[in-house]
């Protein structure tokens, strides 16, 4: 009885597991490309070697709630600017939800860290925003790092690659 508990406890551990990467990387092959502002980042972990803890530029919109959505509009290239947190409303051309949760180190998008390899760091302190996957019910991804001019931070992508306008 003991072994059929184990067995059944550990598929169904294994399940959920297997689940939640597949959503994960249905979002990151099927959803919309953002780029999310940066604030201030910090380059480094002594326990965890070289990441970037990462904070998003909220402008200014502070939720009341623990979980919930932010809409957030989008420019010709992509970059996004939160607009308000989400009511439940229909939404605006141009306009998608990002989820949200809020806890003691402030407000979380996606992941709030990224980590490289160490001794990169200097390749990714100049990135300014944080290249996200949005599903259509607001769940994210976060795929990469930009520069300024939207060329990748990757010091394995030899030039950047650069991102063009949508249409």
């Amino acid at each position: 009885m003991k072994t059929l508990v184990f067995w059944l406890t550990t598929l169904v551990v294994f399940g959920v597991v297997n689940g939640m990467i597949a959503k994960k990387e249905a979002t990151i092959r099927n959803g919309v490309t953002i780029y999310l502002p940066l604030e201030t980042r910090d380059p480094r972990s002594l326990m965890q070697g070289d990441y970037m803890s990462l904070r998003y530029d909220l402008n200014g919109v502070a939720p009341n709630q623990r979980r919930g959505q932010f809409v957030v509009q989008l420019s010709p290239t992509r970059v996004a600017k939160v607009v308000r947190v989400d009511d439940g409303g229909p939404l605006k051309q141009g306009e998608y939800r990002l989820r949200f949760s809020k806890g003691a180190q402030g407000i979380r998008i996606a992941t709030d860290s990224f980590f490289f390899q160490e001794g990169h760091a200097k390749d990714y302190a100049n990135a300014k925003y944080g290249e996200l996957k949005v599903a259509l019910r607001g769940g994210s991804a976060l795929v990469g790092l930009r520069n300024a001019d939207l060329t990748d931070a990757d010091p394995a992508t030899k030039a950047g690659s650069k991102v063009e306008e949508a249409d």
